[in-house]
């Protein structure tokens, strides 16, 4: 008898992304928290009033739930790209959505007790959080080092123009990183040198860059996955990803000097 014909194994397009694991659902559960959270707390800014800008502020558990809930989910997914060993990747997305979770937290509490977040030594209890949220902040450095590190080690995977686009959103995430360092250092050299409320101001030069660099590794995947579903040429594709991240690098630049001049 002749053998039967066997239906060969369709294999997934290469831009097709993997099935979300228990861990990636963990963590994008955990960002829409956060985002969830800070748009409770515009609610509160909008019945409660108070100014907007400031030490002591509805703004900073708003804007701190929005940028760490999209910037988890945002890394959660990016890193699925990355050719690193799964039980790793697992091990790092856990800790840095703690992580997330334990610095919205703390900001979020201060803000209820209407006293600043970071850089307030005014009592052991408000040292306590300061330095958790700085250790946090430490903390978030060294993971997203980590990916950021693999993404260059070995090209990522997906469609065309994602390799450019993960490794240069890793690239200006560390702008953020640094920036966000350098605001925490500057403020406590002021607070130990008895200069409270000109660290409470210290930050502001370096907000724009921080904020700007902060979600390249989010906007720059996300063009890169969206172009693949149109019928454009690769060359096309790839040349649209490079513009963008030129643009994006540009715009970070020029926020990097503002900073500098204002400093």
């Amino acid at each position: 008898m002749p053998s039967p014909v066997r239906t060969p194994t369709r294999r997934p397009p290469s831009n097709a992304l993997p099935g979300v694991r228990p861990a990636e659902r963990l963590c994008h559960a955990t960002g829409a928290l956060l985002i969830f959270s800070g748009l409770a707390h515009l609610v509160v800014f909008a019945a409660d009033g108070g100014p907007w800008y400031g030490p002591v502020s509805w703004r900073k558990p708003v804007t701190f739930g929005l940028s760490f809930g999209l910037t988890l989910i945002a890394v959660t997914w990016v890193t699925s790209y990355l050719r690193i060993g799964e039980r790793l990747r697992t091990v790092l997305l856990l800790v840095f959505a703690a992580d997330c979770v334990v610095e919205v937290g703390g900001i979020t509490l201060q803000a209820w007790r209407r006293v600043p977040s970071h850089l307030d030594m005014e009592t052991p209890f408000d040292t306590a959080v300061s330095m958790t949220l700085a250790v946090g902040g430490g903390v978030l450095v060294v993971l997203l080092t980590v990916f950021a590190v693999a993404s260059f080690r070995r090209r990522p995977a997906g469609p065309v123009g994602m390799a450019l686009a993960v490794r240069s959103g890793f690239a200006i995430l560390l702008v953020a990183l640094v920036s966000g360092a350098a605001m925490i250092a500057r403020g406590v050299v002021l607070v130990r040198t008895g200069h409270q409320q000109a660290a409470y101001g210290s930050t502001a030069p370096l907000k724009p860059l921080h904020g700007v660099s902060l979600h390249a590794v989010l906007v720059l995947p996300a063009l890169a996955r969206l172009l693949s579903r149109t019928t454009w040429s690769e060359q096309v594709r790839w040349r649209i990803v490079a513009t963008a991240v030129g643009c994006y690098t540009a715009a970070v630049a020029a926020a990097g000097v503002w900073a500098v001049l204002t400093y």
